[in-house]
């Protein structure tokens, strides 16, 4: 058995979780660079002043700046900047936080789905079915939109009585970049990632290399103009105390426990239970209430070996419906509970931190009013998109050559 773990972890192929880790935390690190600049709180802050008195207006742009931002660097990485300006821009307004930082949540676990690099669940299995950067855009941007337009529809339906209410000022708390320059660099780093990571099937360079190049360079770049500037690479020791360092034993972890599952059996039995007919719906809802039993990272290391046995014999269309719908659970399915995602324990601490009264029985309350909601209308437009839509794409473009 150990022979066994030691040449699965090893082994020359796109779902070996070293290269899954190098790249969620070269990408990571990224995201975590800009915010050590200042850039995403100088955002919230700006956000939040361009919305006068008009909660309406807050809510709006709140909830389409996070979604933008989302979409293009981490989701953790947003909840966890926004939320505490969101918590003193709502005490020096006298108003009730708990709407926004609500739509904050929700919105970057939705966009999250966006593109591959937003959650470490997409990069896990999307690379498990050899998808493509451009592939996976063109099957997830239709049901990123309609869940992000449902889950828009369904906030501002919970919270509409509340946003009648102008916003009164006291205090503002200032936000300022500390380096043009590396914020620059930073920004530059992550666009060009961004860019090469779509163009990786095409220039036969995986995505882990694009990332991991992508990181050090960042480096580089900041231990030359540290040296130049005379001061210390600060940013760069705050990245790496700042890293999510415990989702390596974690996700080694559950990687390893899903082998040893795999040698009994366990995978073909839930393969077998689940069947093969509907996978989107079957795959997607019960991959989200999943998530909020073992967590959405060990979930889709579980659903994508159950995914591979169910696949046997079967075409091809399945594993990718049911690995997209895997997908759409694993991110939306971080409503449902705090256990869903580890940003939702990571917020539920911050908001206690923050003397903020909602806890465990308010997320499930209102996860289950926007989250269930959500989960369906976004896995029916997968489903559409499935029977309509996938024909059409030939494999080349979905697919890792």
């Amino acid at each position: 058995m150990l022979q066994y773990i030691i040449q699965n972890l090893t082994a020359n192929t796109q779902i070996n979780p070293i290269k899954i880790l190098i790249l969620f935390f070269s990408m990571t690190i990224l995201s975590v660079f800009l915010d050590e600049i200042g850039f995403f709180r100088f955002l919230a802050n700006a956000t939040l002043k361009k919305s006068g008195a008009s909660q309406k207006k807050l809510f709006v742009i709140l909830y389409f700046t996070v979604s933008i931002l989302t979409v293009f660097t981490s989701n953790d990485i947003i909840v966890l900047t926004f939320t505490p300006f969101i918590c003193y821009f709502c005490s020096s307004g006298k108003l009730n936080p708990v709407p926004y930082l609500v739509t904050v949540f929700i919105a970057a676990n939705t966009w999250s789905m966006a593109l591959i690099i937003g959650n470490p669940t997409n990069i896990y299995l999307a690379t498990f079915g050899s998808i493509n950067f451009v592939g996976y855009i063109l099957i997830m941007i239709i049901p990123t939109i309609i869940g992000g337009l449902t889950s828009f529809a369904l906030l501002y339906l919970c919270f509409k009585n509340q946003f009648s209410k102008p916003i009164q000022h006291t205090t503002k708390k200032s936000s300022f970049i500390s380096s043009p320059v590396l914020l620059f660099i930073g920004i530059i780093h992550l666009a060009a990632a961004t860019i090469l990571l779509a163009l990786s099937s095409y220039i036969k360079i995986q995505m882990w290399i694009v990332a991991a190049c992508s990181a050090a360079s960042l480096f580089i770049c900041n231990l030359i103009y540290s040296i130049f500037a005379r001061h210390k690479p600060i940013e760069l020791l705050r990245c790496l105390q700042r890293a999510p360092w415990t989702l390596i034993p974690f996700l080694l972890g559950m990687f390893i426990l899903i082998l040893i599952l795999k040698i009994i059996g366990i995978p073909d039995f839930f393969a077998s239970v689940i069947g093969t007919n509907s996978p989107v719906f079957k795959y997607g809802i019960l991959s989200a209430l999943s998530c909020n039993i073992i967590n959405n990272i060990p979930m889709s290391v579980l659903f994508s070996s159950i995914i591979e046995s169910a696949s046997a014999g079967v075409q091809s269309n399945f594993q990718f419906s049911a690995l997209f719908a895997s997908i759409i659970g694993s991110n939306l399915g971080a409503f449902l509970t705090p256990l869903g995602a580890l940003a939702g324990l990571m917020w539920l601490n911050i908001l206690k931190q923050q003397k903020i009264q909602f806890g465990t029985k308010n997320f499930i309350g209102y996860g289950f009013k926007i989250g269930l909601p959500t989960l369906i209308i976004t896995l029916a437009s997968l489903w559409l998109e499935f029977k309509f839509l996938f024909p059409l794409l030939p494999s080349s473009m979905l697919c890792t050559q």
